[in-house]
């Protein structure tokens, strides 16, 4: 346990992006009733998360962490859960058959309702209304911009009904390697990509066949028909979300002994004396520190440096190489792997200008990390129309950057966060909100199906780009391929249009 830290220490701290409401009182009964409901994840679950990031960090694994910029309630239904998942699943195993190396699975989902705003108040028509902060604060509709605290709670309720629904989907064979086309096939126009991902299908399904004429798997067998046990049927999934709102937050910590089967200091201390407690956030596996919230001397640092859980830490072109290291020291001065991960989010202009500086920083500093790297959050712009997009093209730039600078410095790139979305509309159709990717999506079809109330998403097909750019790129690295130049693997994208 840090020192003088408590789950209310940062109470002590300015905070920034703080909420204001109106009535304080209702927002204490509100917080005293989430105090008592039960913990959405368990301690159990976020230690083997630990683990599986430490193995990203040793190079054993790389990291998935994708989903919505910011979810809504409303979009809290079987078919946007069932299509999210299904999108993660189909890039993690184009991820995993190129890589040949696991993919540790961290959505943005149950529980990403709030967002940081760069201004109090915002300007709709001409009106001057409070900016909308998500919905766990208040409403989209200008007239429904007092913040409530009853949201708070009702960001509780849908964050268990999509985690549930989610352990639901991944113990009921949904994720089983046998049926992958579910995932994604009748969603993808593009033809290209469906002869790419139809070859890794066969190729799986070619090895799974030998697999069981050997003999292997055999034990598993009845479970497809109602479950899809084991290693080809289930998969660790993990949820995450900002830790914007600290008064939710601290509701949501509760003390525990880390489970003692899963470690050994644990299993010291629970033999001679008490078992150790420690403080875990139990609303999700995996959070995050944003870019406006990292202040070395502010209340999320303070709040963040007493959690177990492993957090993250967004990396952009303000922090400066001795911060970045101050910080580490603060939230990790034990200096324990596993527990940071550094989200980079410079912009395809700057990456050059500050990546290779934070990597070596952190290099001479000792500190343990991941590296990821967040290619959309620096490449936002606006479009003629006036529609927030990106361009797939810039967001691949970055991507190819950071594994090259990587490089350069003897570091790795352990993973990427992107934010995409396998939501269709009625006719099936995927979201029309950045610009490019294998389809050509023009500045002229976004207004299509832009559905996003926050950042624009990559679609189905344009995550699937990406997948398969990553992915050809460590299959390149893993037969040898000498040419050493990430860039030209890059752009190769088998023959698919990039811009």
């Amino acid at each position: 346990m840090a020192d003088n830290w408590t789950p209310s220490s940062w109470k002590e701290k300015p905070a920034a992006q703080d909420v204001v409401y109106p009535d304080r009182d209702k927002l204490e009964i509100v917080l005293s009733k989430i105090r008592m409901l039960p913990p959405l994840v368990t301690p159990s679950e976020i230690e083997r998360l630990r683990h599986q990031l430490s193995q990203v960090q040793h190079n054993e694994a790389f990291l998935l962490h994708a989903g919505d910029c910011a979810e809504s309630f409303d979009a809290c239904t079987h078919e946007n859960i069932s299509a999210k998942i299904g999108l993660i699943l189909s890039f993690s195993l184009i991820l995993i058959w190129g890589a040949r190396m696991p993919v540790v699975r961290i959505g943005r989902i149950a529980g990403q309702y709030a967002k940081p705003r760069s201004n109090a108040t915002e300007k709709i028509g001409d009106r001057e209304v409070l900016s909308f902060r998500g919905d766990n604060v208040n409403g989209l509709d200008p007239d429904d911009r007092t913040p409530d605290p009853e949201r708070l709670l009702r960001a509780y309720f849908h964050s268990t009904t999509t985690l549930n629904y989610v352990r639901g989907l991944l113990t009921s064979g949904f994720a089983s390697l046998h049926h992958p086309r579910e995932w994604s096939l009748s969603h993808v126009r593009s033809p290209a990509l469906r002869e790419e991902f139809e070859r890794i299908i066969e190729g799986l399904s070619d090895a799974l066949e030998f697999t069981r004429t050997i003999g292997f798997g055999r034990e598993n067998t009845s479970y497809e028909l109602g479950g899809g046990r084991g290693v080809l049927g289930e998969v660790d999934f993990y949820t995450s979300h900002e830790g914007l709102m600290l008064d939710y937050e601290e509701a949501m910590t509760r003390e525990f002994s880390i489970p003692s089967s899963l470690d050994s200091t644990a299993q010291l201390s629970s033999t001679h004396s008490a078992p150790l407690n420690v403080h875990y956030n139990t609303s999700a596996h995996f959070l995050w520190i944003g870019d406006r919230t990292r202040q070395l001397d502010g209340a999320h640092v303070e709040y963040f440096r007493g959690i177990r859980n492993p957090i993250g830490i967004k990396v952009g072109p303000s922090m400066a190489a001795d911060e970045l290291v101050r910080l580490l020291g603060i939230v990790n001065p034990a200096r324990e792997d596993g527990k940071v991960t550094l989200i980079t989010r410079y912009g395809a202009g700057k990456i050059e200008n500050y990546l290779a500086h934070h990597v070596i920083a952190v290099q001479n500093s000792g500190h343990p990390v991941t590296w990821i790297c967040d290619p959309m959050h620096g490449n936002t712009l606006t479009s003629s129309s006036g529609l927030k997009t990106r361009n797939f093209g810039t967001i691949i730039s970055e991507l190819t950057s950071c594994i090259r600078i990587h490089s350069e410095c003897s570091s790795r790139l352990g993973g990427v966060s992107l934010e995409f979305t396998g939501e269709l509309n009625e006719e099936g159709f995927s979201v029309t909100e950045c610009l490019g990717g294998s389809m050509g999506l023009s500045e002229e079809q976004l207004g299509l199906r832009y559905q996003s109330f926050c950042d624009p998403r990559l679609n189905f097909e344009q995550s699937l780009d990406v997948a398969f750019l990553i992915s050809n790129h460590f299959k390149e690295q893993r037969l040898g391929n000498k040419r050493g130049d990430s860039d030209v693997v890059f752009s190769e994208l088998g023959g698919r249009k990039t811009s």
